[in-house]
């Protein structure tokens, strides 16, 4: 076998519960250039064996195996992470000698040097911290930096440096809070900010951390994406904190796991095509793992039955499942009530919660603002989804009702999320609508609408694959938009001309009938919305699926709100 067949292409820390497993470790991603999967396994395993019993470490191995590559991984204590790291990073050398017909490496050239790796990274009481923790049957977050027990307002947090003796803290007053995980390919952000709203209408204080921010009440905490464990945990620490909401993402899931290892209930809101071939990903079916990581940490899910990958999967799951679904007489559900299940449902117009054959009533659909009257209908879904959160972690009822029909999706509460202006007869909307999943979406409530005409902006970032950008075009192009306006996105070209791929959405849109006539280009996204309302008429509907460029969007549109601008009148210089 040839010296250069194995590459190994990242060796990280796994934190909390991860794809492979329940526990922390150290793992290896190999990219495996056509070196057969078992071989390279089997070699390793040896050779990783070998080393953890020279160094009195736990013999606990697992792997994954993908197109192209393998994870590779071994269970190892929290407090010495960074040094297995190395212990398996010398595995992989001698795997790699191994397999290319050399002795393996010696292993006393090395044993002294890992092993006063592990004795400077060992802590004691951190460990005794997480075994406390485990029998007080509390949350227990734990790194370099600091370490949590218990949650929120119920927690106690000290910098790891500094540590306390387990018996020296007082157990009586850690404890967790009301807490949940939400994830999903899309509506993560604005389900788990329906659920904040739920929780101020209770009188508490939500905790959240989700892709654009941290929150605590109404304080803005720090923006960015925080929608990883990072986030998680920054949550956890912050003694203001009654109530956690906990957006995870699939970077985070598949880099260090889950930041939080018990909550009271985790959502899966669906899983659609996103970031397909990368970190081992090549599937749908790799894709819904990854996201069903949360139930590791749940002691509920919530589940959506509309969503065919999270329907199949959740039907293997052992935890209590609430089922949620716009079909009150789906089979799925119908046979999960009649053995005593939860669900929550659209029957009719209403939002509906069921256990069993025990109904209660929450509002209309048209109630909840970010619905637009119900046309939304994957917000229904958003809010049923947060409706049925919320009642698992203890909220009441009536903060339900209020916290759904008061919560405004608008650009200082859910920016760039179904945001909605009007200019006298013209309706714009601005959304994130950034993949086929998605889009779909937002283009199925478009007849509900009831616009005489309608406009879309379109682009893609160029890090996406090909066939998910041409899925954007065959969606719009099926909705039979009176004009598409092709943005470019410079500053989202990752390392791909952008000139690609908005030749691939054009062409595409041609291929699927629509007109060349109906098609415009804009040298950016900003431009790409002034020519939009530029065009608009009263009775036109204006999507501006905004991405590289949303906080102008917004500011633009905030604007001409503001300077009473009405269709037909142009924009000025100084609309930017």
């Amino acid at each position: 076998m040839r010296e250069s067949a194995l590459k190994l292409t990242d060796s990280r820390r796994l934190t909390g519960p991860n794809l492979l497993w329940d526990h922390p470790g150290a793992v290896l991603e190999v990219e495996l250039d056509g070196c057969q999967a078992a071989t390279v396994v089997e070699v390793w395993r040896e050779q990783v064996t070998r080393v953890l019993e020279a160094l009195e470490l736990p013999v606990e191995l697992t792997h994954r195996e993908y197109p192209g590559g393998v994870s590779m991984a071994f269970r190892a204590p929290i407090d010495t992470l960074y040094a297995c790291l190395e212990v398996n990073e010398w595995a992989f050398e001698s795997t790699r000698r191994v397999l290319a017909g050399e002795t393996p490496s010696d292993l006393s050239e090395s044993l002294g040097a890992l092993r006063h790796e592990l004795d400077q990274e060992r802590d004691p009481r951190l460990l005794a911290l997480a075994r406390a923790a485990a029998e007080h049957r509390v949350n227990f977050c734990g790194d370099d930096e600091w370490t949590t027990v218990g949650m929120g307002a119920r927690g106690r947090t000290w910098d790891t440096p500094e540590l306390p003796d387990a018996s020296q803290v007082d157990w009586s007053t850690v404890a967790d809070i009301p807490s949940a995980i939400i994830t999903g390919t899309n509506g993560k952000t604005t389900t788990i900010r329906m659920l904040g709203a739920i929780v101020k209408a209770a009188n508490l204080v939500p905790g959240i951390s989700s892709t654009d921010w941290i929150q605590v009440g109404d304080e803005l905490v720090d923006r960015g994406d925080w929608s990883g464990p990072g986030g998680a945990r920054a949550i956890l620490k912050d003694e203001r904190v009654q109530v956690a909401l906990l957006e995870t993402a699939r970077g985070g899931l598949l880099r260090r796991g889950l930041g939080v290892n018990r909550v009271d209930v985790s959502v899966v809101l669906n899983v659609a095509e996103d970031h397909m071939g990368e970190m081992g990903v090549h599937c749908l079916a790799d894709l819904t793992e990854v996201k069903f990581v949360v139930r590791r940490a749940g002691d509920h899910l919530v589940l959506n039955a509309d969503n065919p990958e999270v329907r199949r999967r959740g039907q293997d799951v052992e935890e209590p499942i609430t089922w949620v679904s716009l079909d009150p007489e789906d089979e799925l559900v119908r046979e999960h009530l009649g053995r005593g299940g939860k669900a929550a449902l659209l029957v009719g117009d209403r939002l509906v919660l069921c256990e069993g054959a025990q109904m209660q009533e929450l509002l209309p659909a048209a109630d909840i603002p970010l619905t637009l009257g119900g046309a939304a209908r994957y917000n229904v879904t958003n809010a049923l989804c947060a409706a049925a959160a919320a009642l698992q972690m203890g909220l009441p009822l009536q903060a339900v009702r209020r916290g759904l029909a008061e919560f405004e999706s608008n650009p200082a509460t859910n920016p760039g999320r179904l945001n909605e202006f009007e200019f006298g007869g013209v309706r714009a909307l601005v959304d994130f609508a950034h993949n086929p999943h998605g889009l779909q979406a937002t283009m199925d409530m478009v007849p509900a609408l009831g616009g005489k005409r309608f406009v879309v902006l379109l682009g893609q970032a160029g890090d996406r694959d090909d066939h998910s950008i041409a899925e954007l075009a065959r969606i719009t192009a099926e909705a039979g938009p009176d004009l598409v306006i092709v943005k470019t996105m410079e500053k989202e070209s990752r390392g791909r001309e952008q000139s690609v791929v908005t030749d691939l959405i054009e062409n595409t849109l041609l291929a699927n009938g629509l007109p060349a006539s109906r098609i415009q280009h804009a040298p950016s996204e900003i431009q790409a919305a002034r020519d939009a309302l530029t065009w608009a008429r009263d009775g036109d509907l204006v999507l501006l699926l905004s991405h590289a460029e949303r906080t102008a969007v917004l500011e633009l549109l905030a604007e001409l709100k503001a300077s009473d601008w009405r269709p037909g009148k142009g924009l000025l210089a100084g609309n930017q």
